[in-house]
Formats: C-alpha cells, sequence, structure tokens
C-alpha cells in the first residue's frame, strides 16, 4: 500500500504554509507542513503538524524530507517497508 500526497495550504498562523494532506487507503491519516526560514536550522524540513489513528504522536516529529516523512509514517500504519 502507498501513501497519496496532496499538496495544500495551511492556515497555520505563521509563514509555513506549504503543506501535504497524506491519505492512505483512502482516509485522512496525517498533515505535513514545510518549516518556512522563520525555523532557522529546521528551515524547509517538514513537521507533523497533525496525525490521526496511529500517526498521532504527542511529540510531534520533523522530518529531513518527504520520503522520510512517508516512510516514519508507513512504519506507524505498520506497513511493510
Amino acid at each position: 500500500m502507498s501513501l497519496r500526497l496532496q499538496p495544500v495550504q495551511v492556515a497555520t498562523g505563521s509563514a509555513d504554509r506549504n503543506s501535504q494532506l497524506v491519505f492512505d487507503d483512502g482516509f485522512l491519516v496525517a498533515v505535513l507542513v514545510q518549516l518556512s526560514d522563520d525555523h532557522d536550522e529546521t528551515a524547509g524540513m517538514w513537521f507533523l503538524e497533525a496525525g490521526f489513528g496511529p500517526v498521532d504522536d504527542p511529540d510531534p516529529p520533523t522530518f529531513a524530507n518527504l520520503d522520510v516523512a512517508q516512510s516514519w509514517i508507513e512504519r506507524r500504519l505498520g506497513h511493510a517497508a
């Protein structure tokens, strides 16, 4: 099973607007937001703005790129690598 990403603009209240909705088998499982230059050393990285079900995390991670984020989400969903 592969994830499907859909670009979207999210009103986060900051300059972080480049975002992706992440779907698994038609279900929304996560919202990823790319961090803006306001975040200094993590600028350009992706942040788990929201995770649903097994993707929910009390300490949301930051990812170097979308491939790393998708791999993390797939592991949380129990998908084979």
